[in-house]
């Protein structure tokens, strides 16, 4: 009897060990592979130039997740990519939706910008805006990592609050989740700050 315990307890513990090893080390690496396989290319492409090896698009998006547990939409009216380097999408008419943990959508949009399908980055140029519905930013330049929280705006920065405040400076990294913020200057001049109440 108390080998037939034994041999209970030993599978028993054999198999607490394997649940635990898929449990820590097998399930996550799973999950971040679906996380990868979950982002649709919608992309319906509209001519192959074979002479330069680019191919071009229209109603371009992507979706896909970040932090494991928010969406994300990229859009553009135009778009092409070259073969040399596949990952890197070039964007007319750029569009990115974020999704935050508190309910918030982040539209931010630019008359053209790249997005890396490999890293989530996101780059926008001319004519930036964006809004989470509340705060309004405005600029020339607004790079987005899909590894950071914080987004770099620069180039005549604009930010319009909801009170009816709005800041204008040269450089700014803005935290859309907390949204706090930091301003400076390109170099370690003093900082050009306007903070005005309308």
């Amino acid at each position: 009897m108390k080998k037939e315990h034994k041999r209970i307890q030993t599978f028993l513990f054999i198999v607490g060990v394997l649940l635990i090893l898929i449990t820590y080390f097998y399930y996550p690496y799973k999950n971040i592979s679906l996380v990868e396989k979950d982002i649709e290319e919608n992309v319906p492409p509209i001519s192959d130039d074979l002479s330069d090896g680019t191919t071009s698009f229209v109603s371009l998006e992507y979706k896909g997740l970040y932090d494991l547990d928010k969406t994300f939409v990229v859009k553009s009216e135009k778009a092409h990519i070259n073969e040399n380097n596949p990952d890197i999408v070039y964007m007319i008419n750029m569009h990115v939706i974020l999704y935050l943990s508190d309910g918030r959508v982040v539209n931010i949009l630019s008359d053209k910008g790249t997005y890396n399908k490999a890293s989530y980055d996101c780059f926008f140029e001319q004519n930036v805006k964006a809004s989470d519905g509340e705060t309004e930013i405005f600029s020339e330049n607004l790079e987005l990592l899909g590894d950071k929280s914080v987004v770099k705006i620069y180039n005549n920065v604009i930010v319009n609050y909801p009170t009816g405040s709005f800041l204008q400076a040269d450089n700014v990294d803005y935290n859309f989740e907390t949204k706090y913020f930091k301003v400076s200057m390109f170099d370690d001049k003093r900082i050009k700050m306007k903070v005005l109440n309308e």
